[in-house]
């Protein structure tokens, strides 16, 4: 399936990639029952749809909803295939179609989609608190310009709503222009603590959702309300990554391999989930603020010859390993508590990424290196 917002084009092949019927159709209530009703005319039959996290989520969830088997395609894959086919890499929908239909067909460990109720929630909350924190850093910019222009200086950069209440008590401008720009930033504050209040609400709901499930990620120093529940959201089933380095690949945190000829060197990965990369940028950021585990081995990577940047780079692979098996153990003490449900699927896919399967690039560290002493995080199991 290639999926729109309003339509869907499917495509329909056997084991030989021989193609048995196409069609469009829409996604409302009447388009949906007749293209579910073409697809169950094949007894034995997978829903391959295209990115299952995004555009095509609305209809993957509907199909698993109605008892179907829906595997997710990530959109590289489908490109892939469509840029080296026939017809010079046109990208129509029944072209789309059919490349997703090849890339289920011959391309192992593909995601079966799978709803935990849990995690969806989990997954609009943390969505919902992103966007409340992005309003907060708009609506604060926009009260430093105007108390730019009503204080001598300015207020404090890092500036709450009790503060900046307590600065604008102390004006009394007299002219239009200034009473205009008070009563601007009274409304203002008046807004900043209408999104404190909700921020505050949702981390409650956060926290209790986290501790629900059994996960101690609260525990990591540096992880939150929201970066717990973004983990659980996107991570899902943890065991699907077989190794950390799997999931240090998948999160974007292990160095990527620029070597050449006797030159051996690393450079950063721009891949991955971005969403968990930063979640650990952030718990990296706050340990290196407080004499922390994390702090004394950013340290010693400093000491050994390395830039800030290589040192913060090392130290988010390292905690990347540590929330790695503090999900892993909590897992394991789920499941031996009693059968849970979970998002995505056991097999080594990602809902929202391609497969994290790695090579030798994606290794941390590979090839020949000299043995350092490198300071242990208590918290991180080796």
């Amino acid at each position: 399936m290639d999926p729109h917002k309003r339509s869907a084009t499917i495509e329909v092949i056997d084991r030989q990639a021989r193609v048995l019927a196409t069609g469009t159709y829409g996604t409302d209530n009447d388009g949906y029952g007749r293209m579910l009703c073409a697809g169950r005319a094949f007894p034995e039959r997978v829903w391959a749809v295209e990115g299952c996290n995004g555009i095509g989520k609305h209809l993957a969830h509907r199909l698993v909803h109605d008892g179907e088997t829906v595997v997710d395609v990530p959109a590289k894959l489908s490109a892939q295939v469509r840029v080296f086919a026939v017809g010079n890499g046109r990208k129509t929908d029944p072209v789309e179609a059919h490349s997703v239909a090849l890339v289920a067909l011959r391309t192992p460990n593909l995601v079966t989609i799978a709803i935990d109720p849990d995690l969806q929630v989990l997954g609009m909350l943390v969505d919902r608190r992103d966007e409340l924190g992005r309003a907060k850093t708009q609506t604060i910019n926009r009260l430093h310009r105007l108390l730019l222009e009503l204080l001598p200086g300015g207020a404090k950069r890092f500036l709450s709503a009790l503060q900046a209440r307590a600065a604008i008590a102390t004006i009394r401008p007299r002219d239009i222009v200034g009473k205009t720009r008070r009563r601007l930033v009274v409304e203002l504050i008046g807004e900043l603590e209408g999104i404190d209040k909700k921020i505050k609400s949702i981390d409650k709901d956060l926290t209790a959702l986290v501790v629900s499930r059994g996960s101690t990620l609260l525990e990591l120093h540096g992880i939150g309300p929201s970066g717990a529940a973004r983990l659980l959201a996107d991570v899902g089933d943890v065991t699907r990554f077989a190794t950390r380095d799997r999931f240090a690949s998948w999160n974007g945190t292990a160095p990527l391999d620029a070597s050449s000829g006797q030159q051996l060197r690393h450079r950063l990965s721009r891949a991955g989930n971005r969403r968990i990369n930063r979640t650990l940028h952030i718990m990296a950021a706050v340990q290196l603020r407080n004499p922390t585990e994390g702090r004394a081995y950013f340290n010693a990577r400093k000491a050994a010859d390395k830039t800030s940047m290589e040192a913060m780079r090392a130290l988010k692979r390292r905690l990347s390993n540590v929330v790695y098996q503090r999900m892993l153990r909590d897992q394991k003490a789920s499941d031996a508590a009693g059968p849970r449900g979970h998002s995505g699927t056991t097999l080594q896919s990602s809902v929202t990424d391609l497969t994290p399967d790695i090579g030798s690039s994606d290794k941390p560290q590979p090839g020949p290196t000299t043995p350092q002493h490198k300071p242990r995080l208590s918290y991180a199991l080796t």
